[in-house]
């Protein structure tokens, strides 16, 4: 059933904001109390966000405020008569008989805000869901993405000031000081890697580059041994590659200390069956969570990432490889895919507050880079041709460019020849006291010829 909202007043409690300020007026010390997670947008009437505005101002400046004291600085702001006035403001401790309420008030304003935050951006989705040029899974990720964002809204600051920044960072300092040696990252488990990192610290993107069949996979699940398993901590794994079946196996093959080739075969001693039953028990509720869904799309990875941070409280994500994450757009060149991935990831990493680890082939790297530095020839044409009817001087610069290429081509290798003679004329030195040089006199020959 259809609900007509268009002349629906928002969900608001005016009762609520008034007690609210009443309370901070009565108390004031209250509002060191309320000032992170109740700010003035989250008010519904204007009046009342001016007053709660001129309230953080007076906070700011270390001046313990009242009803005059308030009146005073919405006088000298020119906004008395915009937050209602004298008798709205001198009426609102009226409004509540002490501020032991305090937070009980701030949590309907708050709960009240969210209800208008969540019509509004239904709406916004309703009128982007009506337009048939929008990509339905992009629509749906910024549904996730915005839901998420709300939800985490009360505790986070959207401007950081350098009163909070450095207090913050003291606090941290502090803490690092009191823990000396303690990792304040998560462990990776190698010693000299953690070391000189303390840890995958929040909101990181690691990147774990080699070319294949080094042993990636292996090394990123030495990682989430220490990680889940011993340390215990949620860790999630998107293994675009590799079934969950072969993540098993190759884990409870690495805890085991069994050949996996063994298991593979089957060919185990009842030694071996027993190694394997103890790792499956260390590892039967280790908090891993892995995701395999090959040539998954960068909206459902970033999607499905957002889901582990809600449901299983993941801290740290891998992903095995980048190079199997597909884009919206198959046919970008290969360094345009690679950004946008990058770009994506590292924003999924800050909004999550999480490191991600993400596996990277030297080839990939290669044809990524490749792709970068080269166009194709009709391009290159095109553009050639372009310079040279826009700037007729073009063509003089790329021939003082040629002739200089050519003097540089032609002058090293004289300095190397130079440099030859004199290392032969020492050998020849060498080789009248020294009989052994003349093999080394020989070899220098055969390579110069």
């Amino acid at each position: 059933m259809d609900i007509d909202l268009k002349d629906k007043v928002p969900p608001h409690n005016l009762d609520a904001e008034q007690a609210a300020l009443g309370a901070l007026l009565i108390d004031w010390n209250a509002l060191s109390d309320v000032v992170t997670s109740l700010h003035s947008d989250r008010f519904y009437s204007f009046q009342n966000q001016v007053i709660y505005e001129a309230m953080i101002s007076l906070f700011k400046q270390n001046v313990h405020g009242d009803t005059l004291v308030l009146i005073n600085e919405l006088s000298k702001t020119g906004k008395l008569e915009q937050a209602g006035g004298t008798a709205y403001i001198a009426g609102l401790t009226d409004t509540v008989p002490t501020a032991a309420n305090i937070n009980y008030y701030v949590d309907i304003i708050l709960d009240c805000a969210t209800r208008r935050d969540l019509i509004k951006m239904s709406a916004e989705l309703k009128a982007s869901s009506f337009d048939k040029s929008n990509n339905s899974k992009i629509l749906l990720e910024e549904a996730e993405k915005k839901i998420f964002t709300l939800s985490d809204r009360n505790e986070t600051t959207q401007v950081h000031g350098m009163t909070e920044i450095v207090s913050r960072t003291i606090e941290i300092i502090e803490k690092n000081y009191q823990k000396k040696n303690e990792l304040t990252g998560i462990p990776s488990g190698i010693a000299r890697l953690d070391t000189m990192t303390s840890g995958f610290q929040k909101s990181e993107m690691i990147i774990i580059g080699a070319r294949p069949s080094i042993g990636k996979t292996a090394f990123a699940l030495s990682m989430m041994e220490t990680i889940a398993i011993d340390k215990r901590i949620p860790c999630g794994f998107f293994s675009l590659e590799m079934s969950y079946q072969s993540i098993g196996q190759r884990l409870l093959s690495q805890v085991s200390r069994v050949p996996s080739g063994k298991i593979r075969s089957g060919m185990l001693s009842t030694a071996d069956f027993q190694k394997l039953q103890d790792a499956a028990g260390k590892c039967y509720n280790a908090p891993l969570y892995i995701v395999d869904t090959p040539n998954m799309q960068l909206l459902d990875l970033r999607s499905m990432a957002r889901r582990m941070k809600v449901n299983q409280g993941v801290q740290i994500i891998f992903i095995d490889y980048i190079g199997l994450i597909s884009t919206e757009n198959p046919n970008a060149p290969v360094y345009e895919s690679q950004s946008e991935i990058s770009k994506s990831l590292k924003a999924l990493a800050r909004e999550l507050e999480i490191p991600r680890l993400r596996m990277y082939t030297h080839k990939q790297f290669m044809r990524a880079l490749t792709s970068a530095e080269k166009k194709s020839k009709k391009e290159k044409e095109r553009e050639k041709a372009k310079a040279k009817e826009q700037e007729p001087e073009n063509a003089q610069a790329e021939e003082n460019e040629r002739e200089i290429g050519e003097v540089i081509a032609n002058f090293v290798p004289s300095i190397i020849q130079e440099k030859a003679r004199k290392f032969k004329d020492k050998i020849k030195e060498y080789e009248k006291s020294h009989s052994s040089y003349k093999s080394a006199y020989e070899a220098l020959d055969k390579f110069n010829s």
